[in-house]
């Protein structure tokens, strides 16, 4: 049986990060990630036109669930509590499945990441979330902690080197050291 339109718009997608992740996206062309597939650039051209729109793709479906975060958190109490849960949805629902090839590719293709819109339009997510996150505390320590708390989630990927850590035990000592960074973030 012949796979679906949207699966294998998904293989393209978890091809070409692998390959943006080995050889940087710069480096990586459509015909490699053709080959790798095994199909022909054309039939790789029916799914998208460019890295950009392979890019664009991936990103867009993690802003829909970041703009659905950041409308949840928005109607929730500024809390504690709050931001515990706020952290802990994006730490599981951002990058379900393909959580660590997603994380290795952003964090090994940052300079790309920042030319493109889909980078820019994460980027900008990214601050909309910290400043839900440090809603009560407009101070800049609230606003760097907010942040940090969020980049507690992505650096287990690449900064932590354990490789008995599974990723069960990367969500959590994220979300620790998440918790101890919002944890002072309230009212003076």
């Amino acid at each position: 049986m012949p796979e679906s339109t949207g699966g294998t718009r998904e293989r393209i997608k978890v091809v070409a990060l692998e390959l943006f992740t080995e050889q940087g996206y710069e480096k990586t062309s459509l015909r490699e990630i053709a080959e790798r597939l095994n199909v022909t650039k054309a039939a790789l051209y029916y799914h998208f036109k460019s890295k950009d729109e392979i890019v664009s793709s991936v990103v867009d479906d993690r802003l829909d669930r970041m703009d659905e975060l950041v409308a949840w958190a928005r109607e929730q109490p500024a809390t504690l509590a709050t931001r515990r849960a706020v952290v802990a949805r994006y730490a599981e629902r951002m990058f379900i499945d393909e959580r660590p090839l997603v994380m290795r590719f952003f964090e090994q293709n940052q300079t790309a990441l920042k030319n493109l819109v889909a980078g820019q339009q994460m980027r900008e997510r990214m601050f909309r979330l910290a400043e839900v996150l440090s809603r009560g505390d407009e101070s800049p320590a609230a606003q760097l902690r907010a942040a940090l708390a969020l980049f507690a989630v992505h650096a287990t990927w690449f900064a932590v080197r354990a490789p008995e850590l599974d990723e069960q035990g990367r969500l959590e000592l994220a979300l620790t050291v998440a918790e101890e960074l919002l944890t002072p973030i309230g009212p003076a």
